[in-house]
């Protein structure tokens, strides 16, 4: 099911047009919020509701000024990243994702625009500040370094934070990379295959919200989502090892 509401024009300055993509799996609490502030940033906004079985919709569907795009069931998260790029590379030549479930301040995006060097076109991955504190659950701290690790073993990037979904991505070169990964894997997944495809990654700070007692609401799980991230890795080793034999007998 496809619902479209009218589109805000694009803002253009000298790195070229922008729209913000915001995949939203079971967010209704704070969703809506997170939609109106993004929309401040007089960008195109296109939300992808990844099959959400709660309020999600309803709370955003009378919004003015966005685009709605439905998965009928979930997908993923890297399958509605996907889904709203192929929207956004109608009008703008990158996308800013941010997630859906309050933990970053989208007007934050606008630092992430000016880290681009100008006449380049990477990957820009915005680094959470204050992940250390008590407040940010384990899940995310333990993740963070877990995957910075492995996404450099794998031939990506060394990063700071290969987990952060406050991104900016270069279209249409982000969605020619064959990622396989359609859940939270394809944000470590891109890194890896970015830096095989000489495509820059940058990181540059931005804030993080995680309050005690608020109504963020995580579908990492740990346990099925370890078992998939070790299964992304070991594709990409052996990948890398792979090639590395292949180019070592030529």
């Amino acid at each position: 099911m496809l619902t479209l509401f009218e589109m805000t024009k694009p803002e253009k300055n000298i790195r070229g047009r922008f729209a913000i993509v915001i995949p939203a799996y079971n967010h209704d609490h704070k969703v809506k919020d997170v939609v109106e502030n993004a929309l401040k940033l007089k960008m195109p906004v296109i939300v992808v509701d990844d099959g959400s079985t709660d309020s999600t919709f309803d709370r955003i569907r009378e919004i003015e000024g966005i685009i709605i795009l439905r998965h009928p069931t979930n997908q993923g998260k890297g399958a509605a990243i996907m889904t709203g790029f192929t929207q956004a590379a109608r009008v703008a030549d990158w996308a800013i994702t941010l997630d859906a479930d309050g933990q970053h301040h989208p007007e934050d995006a606008l630092g992430l625009i000016r880290a681009i060097p100008e006449r380049q076109r990477p990957i820009v991955v915005g680094i959470r500040q204050g992940m250390l504190r008590t407040s940010a659950p384990w899940t995310s701290r333990f993740g963070r370094n877990f995957s910075n690790f492995w996404v450099w073993v794998s031939g990506g990037p060394r990063m700071n934070d290969s987990q952060s979904g406050f991104r900016i991505y270069p279209l249409p070169e982000a969605m020619g990379l064959n990622v396989k990964a359609r859940r939270f894997q394809y944000e470590v997944e891109v890194l890896v295959k970015a830096r095989r495809n000489q495509i820059p990654v940058i990181e540059a700070p931005v804030r993080v919200i995680y309050n005690e007692g608020s109504h963020r609401i995580s579908h990492f799980r740990p346990f099925v989502d370890f078992v998939r991230n070790f299964g992304t890795f070991s594709r990409l080793i052996t990948q890398r090892i792979f090639c590395l034999g292949n180019s070592s007998k030529g």
